[in-house]
């Protein structure tokens, strides 16, 4: 889940929600500075689903010991100390399901989000807010990945459907960082954020260079991205969320109760040049 507070409760969006619309952004990805992306199905399917595994999880949301709604929230962004709010087993239960669920059918789309997962695992995400005792299962968790990652890179070598330039390393690598990209412009959206920022990486124009491209908050859920990687400007994608009232909760059954009967609405996230 993630959250937005308003005057009167919080606004909050499923990881799958979040994903489409990161997989929106990239459906618009690419001009005559940055490449679009390619295998364009197969980036887009790894994009859009990259957080599927959370689906079981945040239909029934959890409270904060705090009695927050536990989620993403703008308060994370840039330290993602989320293992304050979430157990790390389950944490890493949904990583692992959002690659496999994907993994059978399409080994491109599972290997960047696997390569998405162990990254902020690894180089994004607090160690220190992480139980002593809990890491030994966060490391067998990343080898684990890796090696999940050369049985899906092997498949994609052998997969007569790519040419030789979608199997390279290094074309797999941007698409990885496209992902990354996308999926922060989306959490940056989704919660509101209203500080400069970058897209984590530099990204690969078209002619084979790459710059990080810079974020600057306009307004409400209103971003100016530079250099602009989109194909039109402005771009206005609209992404559901639910409103439920009170801003702490007693239990997880009270914001589970006010959650399932907020009605779905439409938020709107608009891109500018």
């Amino acid at each position: 889940m993630l959250r937005l507070e308003s005057a009167t409760g919080w606004w909050l969006t499923t990881h799958p929600d979040h994903a489409r619309l990161a997989a929106a952004f990239a459906e618009h990805w690419g001009n005559d500075l940055f490449e679009r992306p390619e295998p364009r199905g197969r980036v887009l399917h790894g994009i859009a689903s990259h957080d599927d595994g959370w689906a079981a999880r945040d239909a029934v949301p959890q409270i904060t010991r705090q009695g927050k709604p536990s989620a993403f929230s703008v308060e994370l962004v840039g330290k993602y100390s989320a293992f304050e709010e979430i157990d790390l087993v389950d944490y890493l239960a949904v990583r692992d399901r959002a690659v496999r669920l994907v993994a059978e059918s399409d080994a491109y789309a599972a290997l960047l989000i696997s390569m998405h997962t162990y990254n902020l695992l690894t180089e994004r995400a607090d160690r220190s807010t992480i139980a002593a005792e809990q890491l030994p299962l966060l490391d067998e968790f990343l080898l684990v990945q890796k090696s999940l990652q050369s049985s899906l890179l092997s498949r994609i070598q052998e997969d007569p459907g790519l040419n030789s330039e979608e199997k390279s390393l290094v074309r797999i690598e941007d698409q990885f960082k496209l992902l990354q990209a996308c999926d922060n412009l989306s959490l940056l959206s989704c919660v509101d954020y209203g500080k400069p920022a970058t897209l984590l990486h530099s990204l690969r124009f078209a002619n084979g260079t790459a710059s990080p491209v810079a974020v600057e908050a306009l307004g409400e859920r209103h971003f100016r991205l530079s250099p602009y990687p989109l194909d039109v400007s402005p771009l206005t994608v609209e992404f559901p969320a639910r409103h439920v009232d009170g801003k702490m909760f007693g239990t997880a059954a009270d914001l589970q109760q006010e959650y399932a009967a907020a009605e779905v609405a439409p938020l709107s996230a608009t891109i500018s040049s």
